[in-house]
């Protein structure tokens, strides 16, 4: 599987199957999924699509997954929780300042669980820890509070 950032759209993620099938999966910024199955004879000619709400995209995961589900599993989607990657352009207002100077948990509810630095995780980041342009932060919040956060870090 590979992953491609659809800046202000969300993520895409591509799947070659077994018998070589090519699916997609657009995970959109606003909960809802595209899920894309291509044609056999020309993989980039897309076959079929379809728009999936967040509610129905949470009851095909869990038709998709094991029956035994661990217990320390964080199921986002049951808590009303989602948990989501947000880069840092190099023009961000933030780039060079320290995280508590966004006031991100402050206005959005939204806490950032780690910091992803070239080939480097920063987990738990402080309020003093210095973002940098090109960082990824992983965010955990509501739905509202995430777009939120997007918008703060997307300030330049």
């Amino acid at each position: 599987m590979s992953t491609t950032p659809l800046p202000g759209i969300g993520v895409q993620y591509d799947l070659t199957t077994r018998e070589r099938r090519h699916l997609s999966v657009i995970a959109h910024r606003d909960g809802t999924r595209s899920v894309n199955v291509y044609r056999a004879e020309d993989p980039d000619d897309c076959l079929q699509s379809l728009h999936l709400t967040a509610g129905e995209s949470a009851a095909l995961i869990d038709a998709l997954m094991p029956a035994h589900h661990s217990p320390n599993l964080l199921h986002t989607t049951e808590l009303g929780l989602v948990a989501e990657r947000i880069e840092l352009s190099g023009h961000s207002h933030w780039n060079g300042r320290v995280l508590g100077e966004t006031r991100m948990r402050t206005e959005t509810g939204v806490s950032v669980v780690a910091v992803l630095r070239r080939a480097e995780a920063r987990p738990s980041p402080g309020p003093d820890f210095r973002l940098a342009g090109g960082d990824t932060l992983i965010v955990i919040g509501t739905r509202e509070g995430v777009d939120a956060a997007a918008a703060i870090l997307g300030r330049e």
